[in-house]
């Protein structure tokens, strides 16, 4: 399917029937040429052949378990914790664990080693890294927030870069997206934070050197959490908040601007956003900005290095297979490294983690972002769980999300018809992660029968079907039953027509 193709338009009605035996033809013979298909086997996943086999396009939350996990966990318990007991810090190799699975998922979001910390949530890390990023705007030292290299020019590379090297594309537009609300809400947590006090002595950068960075901005759209944190970060150094639409952060940057926070891929809609441009206008603004990678990580090239990332979060449990509740990820840049001021310090960074002195001494490096004792049982389930990356470029997983979200666009709309659902998710292979968010009416009960029948996405208030596209281990055939099962829901649901108000151009009917 061409990118510029309109997935707000129609398919025909009754084109179900006429297309059906044609998608299911060319899904198997995309999925018999898929180099990555082979992969699936490295989880523990029903065949497509069972009868009770379940289409699984809930990844996106949580990525299905790799079938070496179950045997190194039994290990863990059984001989590390079982038998070397205490032992096993040194012999087992668990002191180092965070360190070593850090440089594990490094190449997987393109950073050197060193650089990645592993160890807990990601609403822990990201409060670590908006403090450490604002104190460190606020010691000022002009000139060396910026990353070198590929940052400096990032600019101009625009949104297509965002998808990473190997897209098969790099023109269009964003058809399709529908926008969700630009600004939070008037009762969020967004909306609450306003200009707070100012510790004393935060500056801009010396006596001198312009107004104090005393702002975070924050993308307008983000993750729940992200924003309560954001404004939690905010009231402990003195900032305001500002709420930005994703896509403006980078102009919005100013000379009061400390950090900005951004979701590489917008949780609801799937949209990708420009992280190369946005990290190189905040940079030119002299400010720094932290991105959650945690709907990227996996999924799709994110060149932390080459575009000269400040800091970064990310979970594990999405498209890296991490398990329920795995640990999360901190990238901290190598030259920032030196000036990480944790706000949650511990006896794990401290650069003599067992001389237990009353006084804090952080260590060097990405050791820093650590706190207290790891979680080992989930942490090294992780690391047999990034296992299934053997041998894997994240370019090619990238460009089999592509095909695979087409296709699945391409199929509901052949065989959803007209004013049934509405696509949330950019056209453009530039803007898009690798999920499609479809509004639908009644969108909470489709879902729920959706996977009563076996096609496994999720929902999220109002209106939004989510359906995360995982390519280590979803095939084709998988998005044909998908769009499949989805227009027989709703054909059961209204079968004199479309729901009520449904139907005509206007509303993007179709995908």
């Amino acid at each position: 399917m061409s990118e510029t193709t309109d997935h707000r338009t129609a398919g025909t009605a009754g084109a179900a029937g006429a297309a059906g035996a044609g998608f299911a033809e060319r899904a198997a013979r995309l999925d018999a040429g898929d180099p990555l298909a082979g992969l699936r086997d490295r989880f523990l996943l029903e065949r497509p052949s069972d009868g009770d086999a379940a289409v699984y396009l809930d990844g996106n939350s949580l990525g299905a378990l790799p079938a070496g996990v179950p045997a190194r966990i039994a290990e863990v318990v059984e001989h590390e914790w079982g038998r070397l007991r205490i032992r096993s810090w040194t012999e087992g190799g668990w002191w180092q664990a965070p360190e070593r699975i850090g440089d594990r998922i490094a190449p997987l979001v393109g950073a050197a080693p060193g650089q990645i910390v592993v160890g807990d949530s990601t609403s822990v890390n990201l409060y670590k890294a908006l403090v450490a990023a604002v104190r460190i705007a606020q010691e000022g030292a002009p000139g060396t927030l910026g990353g070198s290299g590929a940052a400096g020019t990032a600019g101009a590379q625009g949104a297509g870069s965002a998808s990473g090297a190997g897209s098969p594309d790099g023109a269009g537009s964003a058809d399709g997206q529908v926008g969700l609300p630009s600004a939070p809400a008037a009762d969020g947590p967004l909306a609450r934070a306003g200009s707070l006090p100012r510790p004393a002595g935060a500056g801009g950068g010396g006596e001198g050197s312009g107004p104090p960075r005393d702002e975070i901005l924050v993308d307008a759209e983000t993750f729940p959490t992200d924003g309560y944190i954001a404004e939690s970060a905010a009231r402990m150094t003195g900032c305001r908040i500002r709420a930005v639409p994703a896509g403006e952060i980078g102009a919005a940057c100013g000379p009061r601007t400390a950090v900005a926070l951004v979701n590489h891929v917008d949780y609801r809609t799937g949209r990708l956003h420009d992280l190369p441009g946005t990290t190189a206008a905040a940079h030119a603004a002299g400010a720094l900005v932290v991105w959650d990678l945690c709907h990227s990580a996996g999924a799709l090239p994110v060149g932390l290095d080459a575009h000269g990332v400040d800091l970064a979060v990310g979970c594990t449990y999405k498209y890296l297979n991490g398990g329920p509740g795995s640990p999360a990820f901190l990238y901290v840049r190598r030259e920032l490294q030196p000036r990480f001021d944790s706000p949650l310090p511990g006896w794990n960074s401290h650069a003599d983690p067992f001389g237990m002195a009353p006084s804090y001494a952080p260590a060097d490096g990405a050791v820093r972002g650590r706190v207290g004792t790891p979680d080992i049982l989930s942490m090294l389930a992780l690391e047999a769980a990034l296992e299934v990356w053997d041998g894997v470029a994240v370019e090619d997983v990238r460009a089999k999300s592509l095909a695979l979200t087409d296709f699945f666009l391409d199929c509901v709309a052949a065989y959803v018809p007209r004013g049934r659902v509405e696509c949330v998710t950019p056209a453009a292979h530039a803007e898009r992660g690798s999920q499609v968010a479809l509004r639908c009416e009644d969108a909470e009960e489709v879902m729920r029968e959706l996977i009563a029948r076996g096609v496994v996405g999720d929902f999220r208030r109002p209106d939004v079907l989510r359906f995360g596209f995982t390519p280590l281990y979803v095939g084709y055939a998988d998005a044909e039953r998908a769009a499949r099962t989805l227009a027989d829901v709703l054909a059961e649901r209204h079968p004199g027509g479309g729901p009520p108000g449904a139907g005509g151009p206007g509303t993007g009917s179709g995908a």
